[in-house]
């Protein structure tokens, strides 16, 4: 007999694997959209802009005027979708600094120099960090855990566990701006054009996902070490963790070497930002005195991160010997590109559901109509977050990818939530809160599998149920926990960030 919570995961699988593919799927909210916009427009259905007391009219897409705009703007939606442009340029060279080994020479470092007793919080902060370097973590981190754990005579189990909880469940904090933080941002900044003209910014959470990093860091590594791993037995014997196993491919020396001139680079970088932006005729300071000082910057921040990662990563790789030829660092960035291709064609066809949504008018009236009705229940800021978590924690059970739900969420919650006075920034990170819980309990996350496969190679009887049994108690205590400290930041007024 299996286990309740196999058979429960089974049967959201069986569902999940019965959904179409992602692309698919908003191709058919797209043409939904067509038709029911032509329902509407002939309905008549208008609502009352809230603040401007303007009347605004469902337009049909099926109409001339509709049939027109989408086959001239099809290209521009794509051009100007906001998450498209500013993924790119991260990855070209977070890229770089993949490819050269920097990424993964840094996270076993981290993850190797830990004491003992805070082996588990050290794995997690690490996991947490490696969401900069998008898939570095689950290919490096994770595996790298399980050898680290053993070598310490704990279960590799275990090291897994804490891994994936600070990878995948912690993916929505870290200490620095990151790739997801433009993509969200942007996915909110054009769900917020249909009711305000306001701009979501990607540091729009950083002062909650700074406290969020130590706070899942910690409250992970409680799980870790009184929870999931006294259920699981020891190792016979603790072997220890060799360069071999842990190291890229260049020699231990010549990486100590590159890192530290990646850490002079990385102090100077920051200085030349410094001096940039805080004297007062700085090239990147906000010439509005009553404006945030370092606007500019923020606003390019996708750029400096991007320039950052190219240079360190063709630092690191030509002095640790990673690379031999002047081109390589392009091979890097290229690679990177080429990821992407999945990405784009997404957000092709997820930007023509959003801009049909805006233009017929839809996403601004159920906005208003949504939030006339929310507000006879009188619920508070806070209780309008919270139950939006949830709703993201369970739709993220369904669809895996993080910037698709958003993509899909965002034009109707972030408008609707807005004109009941929750900021978008707020419903943004309440949005992270729940996906990123739920993460590691769901196989439709696509490196769930990948993690199977780890466990298996240190208890081959493993299975789905295993991961499952693992990853549990984190989900729910992250979900729990992560909650209640939005409740308490919001309750307290305190700025989620820039």
């Amino acid at each position: 007999m299996k286990p309740v919570s196999h058979r429960w995961l089974d049967r959201v699988e069986k569902l999940g694997n019965r959904l179409p593919h992602p692309v698919t799927l908003f191709i058919l909210f797209a043409l939904a959209v067509v038709f029911i916009s032509a329902l509407c427009g002939a309905m008549g259905v208008a609502a009352t802009h809230p603040t401007t007391d303007e009347v605004l009219t469902a337009r049909s897409l099926l109409s001339a005027e509709g049939a027109r705009w989408m086959l001239s703007s099809a290209v521009s939606n794509f051009i100007h979708f906001a998450p498209v442009g500013p993924v790119v340029v991260a990855i070209m060279g977070i890229a770089v600094a993949e490819h050269s080994g920097l990424l993964a020479c840094l996270l076993s470092s981290l993850a190797r120099r830990a004491p003992p007793r805070l082996l588990s919080t050290a794995i997690i902060f690490t996991g947490i960090l490696s969401s900069i370097g998008f898939d570095s973590g689950y290919v490096v981190l994770i595996p790298l855990a399980a050898l680290i754990f053993k070598a310490a005579g704990r279960s590799p189990l275990a090291g897994i566990a804490a891994a994936f909880a600070g990878v995948s469940g912690g993916y929505s904090a870290n200490l620095v701006l990151g790739p997801v933080d433009a993509i969200l941002a942007g996915i909110s900044t054009e769900a917020l054009q249909l009711v305000s003209s306001d701009e979501v910014l990607a540091s729009a959470n950083y002062f909650f996902i700074i406290v969020s990093t130590l706070f899942i860091s910690a409250i992970g590594a409680w799980v870790n070490d009184h929870w999931v791993e006294p259920r699981l037995a020891k190792p016979a014997s603790s072997e220890p963790l060799t360069e071999e196993q842990d190291a890229p491919t260049a020699s231990a020396d010549s990486q100590r070497r590159a890192l530290r001139w990646v850490g002079v680079f990385t102090l100077v970088y920051v200085v030349a930002l410094l001096w940039l932006v805080l004297p007062q005729d700085g090239l990147l300071r906000n010439p509005d005195p009553n404006g945030l000082t370092a606007l500019p910057l923020l606003k390019g921040i996708v750029v400096f991160i991007a320039l950052y990662a190219a240079i360190a990563g063709a630092l690191f790789g030509y002095l640790s010997g990673r690379y031999q030829r002047s081109n390589q660092w392009i091979e890097g960035m290229e690679s990177g590109v080429a990821s992407l291709a999945t990405y784009l064609v997404l957000m092709f066809f997820a930007a023509q559901f959003v801009n049909y949504f805006a233009w017929s008018g839809l996403g601004a009236i159920a906005a208003i109509s949504g939030a006339q009705w929310l507000a006879q229940f009188d619920l508070s800021t806070t209780s309008l977050l919270l139950t939006f978590v949830l709703t993201s924690a369970a739709i993220n059970l369904l669809i895996g990818s993080a910037s698709a739900k958003w993509a899909l969420m965002a034009p109707i919650f972030v408008p609707m939530l807005y004109v009941l006075g929750v900021s978008p920034e707020a419903v943004q990170m309440a949005y992270r809160i729940g996906d990123s819980s739920t993460n590691i309990i769901t196989p439709l996350m696509p490196y769930f599998g990948v993690v199977v496969a780890f466990v298996q190679r240190h208890e081959p009887s493993a299975g789905l149920g295993t991961l499952v049994a693992l990853m549990l108690p984190y989900s729910l205590t992250f979900l729990l926990s992560w909650s209640l400290l939005l409740a308490v930041w919001i309750g307290f007024g305190l700025p989620l960030g820039y």
